[in-house]
């Protein structure tokens, strides 16, 4: 997949930003000395967790370089790594590791999971928040429109294109055992849009791109401007004439013993 555009993804920060802050409002620390933001894409999240814990030691990792640009412009005060979040293993036991709308494109939770919340100092905290949006017409119909000639060629098995979540349950399970305490929820929020453009506009920075990043140009072109045409169709304009777009997110916070 090509590199993730920090402009693009900042068009909706506000939108981006409030998960991540009603997940840090739920994390039950007083306080951290070792915190770390997985994924931290522009940086948004992570200049949360500095305000929330301003004595701490702040790490954000993150495998895209131009997001990591963003982020030390944005937080010269933290520090930015490049790492794959799927493999990162802490040089010392964090009190927080936090992981906003990231660990959707990692897979195998069932063994990931765990091991971040082993990583974790005696008392820490597991915070989680992902996209819960596969079954959205969002989503749905990038897969629809992916599985059709002439772009199916080149984009490939397009169920594959993104780790599928467990239940909300699944998640509990798999951290009950070990955890002081879990919290898990889900929060559908719903966004007014200018249009079919604009949310197809919010899709292209994260959950569109590993469809359109393998298309040339043409292909690109056309596929867009189906994706956007059922769109268009599946959120009919509200009394505003704006559109309604439903963003279903799970949350998920375990606190080690």
């Amino acid at each position: 997949m090509l590199d993730w555009n920090p402009a693009l993804y900042t068009r909706f920060e506000d939108e981006r930003t409030r998960p991540a802050a009603e997940l840090l409002s739920r994390v039950p620390l007083a306080e951290a000395a070792r915190v770390v933001d997985l994924g931290c894409g522009p940086g948004n999240s992570t200049e949360l967790l500095a305000r929330r814990f301003p004595q701490a030691d702040v790490l954000g990792i993150d495998n895209s370089e131009a997001m990591l640009v963003s982020a030390r412009k944005r937080l010269p005060q933290a520090r930015f790594e490049l790492g794959d979040i799927g493999r990162w293993t802490p040089a010392a036991a964090p009190d927080l590791i936090y992981a906003n709308a990231a660990l959707q494109w990692v897979p195998d939770h069932k063994t990931l999971i765990p091991r971040l919340f082993a990583a974790l100092a005696p008392g820490g905290a597991l915070a989680i928040q992902m996209p819960d949006n596969r079954a959205e017409p969002t989503h749905r119909l990038m897969r629809d429109v992916a599985s059709e000639a002439p772009w199916k060629a080149a984009i490939g098995d397009a169920d594959k294109l993104r780790t599928e979540l467990l239940s909300i349950g699944g998640y509990y399970d798999l951290l009950a055992r070990d955890a002081a305490h879990v919290d898990v929820w889900h929060t559908v929020y719903q966004h007014p849009m200018a249009s079919a453009a604009a949310i197809v506009e919010w899709v292209s920075s994260t959950g569109l791109k590993p469809f359109v990043d393998p298309l040339d140009a043409e292909l690109k072109a056309s596929y867009l401007a189906t994706y956007e045409h059922r769109v268009a169709q599946a959120y009919p304009p509200r009394a505003d004439g704006r559109l309604l777009l439903a963003f279903p997110r799970m949350f998920i916070v375990a606190r080690k013993a």
